[in-house]
């Protein structure tokens, strides 16, 4: 690959791609250079491609480049689909050198989230992680598809396999939107499992259902409903209380005093989806309120940046701020 930079002034750059094969070339470009396309779209340059050398203008220049390097090294193992180049642009165009300047965290800096699909792409996303790793009591707050949950879930993970904690509890409050669990079928665990099956599917997707299974069995990872916290002491745990809007402050204030010597607890949330009644105040906007300044505690918050879903879902989250 060869690279020939014009004067900054000009904002032109050119990229040849010299031992670049035809299928791998035409998994970068994509059908019709649909790949170039959104790329030059989402940096606001202009990509012109002849054969395998591509040029670059626009003030974005360099994360345009960037990009296509990236890209670049993708094509040439496998297809490159929507998603990835979606996910992938997210990554470059939230901070190009903040993975550099993460503090020398070791874990962050030796790869350690357990699935190349998952791990922190943006600017907030490495700070959650590098505040996890720093304090006790996190908060991680933010819309849907921000990755507050299955970083936590990642970071949880590891953690476990190097022996840094010796159980990994995940809890939720079991009402939401709308429904209480008295008026729902079935005995207690097939009332709560659908509202806790989220984080089930957290844990397969790193460890395998097999493995998953084992660690139950041996008490080492637990699921429960918020309500079965009352009464314990937490030692030695990564504790993640997942959708916490909808705990109210009793709830909250219990889940927090649980947290025991050598443990970590996660709290995720997002206060835009609060499924309580008008008259209960959300346990998550009032302990954020009220611990914000308590050191050893972190609060990070995502906005729509953060998004790593369809890209419509961003579009859906802004419409909804701007409307309500």
């Amino acid at each position: 690959m060869q690279n020939k930079t014009s004067n900054d002034s000009t904002n032109i750059d050119q990229i040849v791609f010299n031992n670049i094969d035809n299928d791998s070339l035409s998994r970068l470009c994509g059908p019709l250079d649909i790949n170039i396309k959104t790329i030059s779209h989402n940096t606001s340059t202009v990509i012109i491609r002849v054969g395998n050398t591509f040029k670059i203008k626009g003030e974005n220049f360099l994360i345009a480049k960037k990009a296509l390097c990236l890209f670049y090294k993708q094509a040439k193992k496998q297809e490159l689909t929507e998603e990835e180049i979606h996910l992938g642009l997210k990554e470059i165009n939230s901070s190009a050198n903040y993975k550099e300047n993460i503090n020398d965290n070791q874990f962050l800096n030796n790869s350690f989230l357990l699935i190349d699909k998952v791990r922190p792409r943006t600017e907030q996303q490495y700070k959650y992680l590098d505040n996890i790793l720093k304090n006790d009591i996190n908060f991680g707050i933010g819309p849907a598809g921000t990755g507050k949950t299955m970083l936590a879930v990642a970071c949880a993970v590891k953690l476990l396999n190097e022996n840094m904690v010796k159980r990994l509890i995940l809890t939720r409050p079991a009402v939401e939107a709308g429904e209480k669990l008295g008026f729902l079928p079935g005995d207690l665990t097939q009332k709560v499992d659908p509202y806790l099956r989220p984080l089930y599917d957290s844990l397969y997707e790193f460890m395998g259902i097999e493995k998953v299974q084992k660690l139950f069995d041996k008490r080492i990872i637990e699921i429960a409903p918020l309500a079965y916290m009352r009464g314990r002491t937490l030692n030695n745990s990564f504790v993640i209380l997942d959708e916490s809007q909808n705990t109210t402050q009793e709830q909250m204030k219990m889940f927090l005093t649980r947290i025991g010597l050598g443990s970590k607890a996660v709290i995720t949330g997002d206060p835009s989806q609060i499924d309580l009644h008008k008259e209960q105040k959300s346990g998550l906007t009032h302990a954020i309120s009220i611990l914000n300044k308590i050191d050893g505690i972190s609060i990070t918050t995502f906005g729509k940046k953060d998004i790593m879903r369809h890209n419509l879902i961003t579009q859906i989250v802004e419409a909804y701020e701007t409307n309500t």
